[in-house]
Order: structure tokens, then sequence, then C-alpha cells
């Protein structure tokens, strides 16, 4: 059976930058079980799969566009420190839910000064090129309940 439209299927990958570093990977953990055509991972990723069979690997190249998006610059910001409330200051690496125009983004702490913070809004994935190694485990037809409700 292939990967196809409301196909389940289950996958070990490692994902690599463009230097080849490590990422993440499924190896030595659970696969990653998705239905395909839900967009629950990457378009390079998932168009990459489409066709595919249990017991088929492959290596993959995923540009930006296909996979985390561009980087934007507009959403790496430098705010005084005095907009954060409460006791605590945030530390670099710091993960926080900033409320924008558009509704909530999680932004990461890049820098800290002593009147100032740096925070980045974009993935730390993007504007990157992807390098996914994959392994197609099983593919199976969804149930029912699984194209109601999902995973």
């Amino acid at each position: 059976m292939e990967i196809a439209h409301r196909r389940v299927a289950t996958v070990h990958f490692t994902l690599s930058d463009d230097a080849g570093r490590q990422l993440v990977t499924t190896r030595g953990h659970d696969p990653l079980v998705y239905m395909h055509g839900s967009g629950s991972i990457i378009v390079g990723l998932e168009a990459a799969l489409e066709g595919r069979s249990a017991g088929d690997t492959f290596t993959v190249d995923i540009p930006p566009e296909r996979g985390f998006g561009p980087r934007h610059d507009s959403l790496v910001q430098t705010l005084p420190r005095s907009i954060f409330t409460g006791s605590n200051t945030p530390a670099v690496g710091e993960k926080l839910r900033a409320q924008t125009e558009k509704g909530p983004l999680d932004v990461l702490v890049t820098a800290l000064s002593d009147d100032a913070i740096t925070v980045d809004g974009n993935n730390p994935l993007a504007g990157r090129v992807l390098r996914a190694d994959v392994e197609v485990m099983a593919v199976r037809v969804a149930t029912p309940q699984e194209i109601q409700f999902g995973l």
C-alpha cells in the first residue's frame, strides 16, 4: 500500500541541517505516525513521502520554503526590560509567549543587556535547508474515527 491522502504512515526519520548536524531523530524512539494530507508534517517531507511504501528508504533535501519557511528579520526585536513584568528576568534561551497584533507568538530570548531583551519569533529552523533520511515502516488506511478526529 502506498502513502496517499488519508492514509496513516509510520516512519522513522533523522533530520539534519545543511552542515550535516543532526537536529532530531526518531531512531531509538517511537516512530512518527501521521495522517497523510492533514498538514501535520512539513510540506517538503510530506511531498517526498507521497507514493512511498513500507520498506522504502530515501533521503530528501528540503528548502526553507517547503520546510519551516524563510527567516523574517522583522520577528527579531530588541525590547526595553521595563515592559517585562514579574520578578524573574528572562534568560537567554528561554521561550516566552508574546502578544502581537496578530495574536500570541512564541519567541526565544536571544540576548540580554542591562536595559534591553532581544527576542526572536522565528522558528529555530526557519531559513534553513534540511535533509531528511527516512524509512517507511508501515502504511494503512485511516479509521473513520481518525479521519473525523485526527490521530
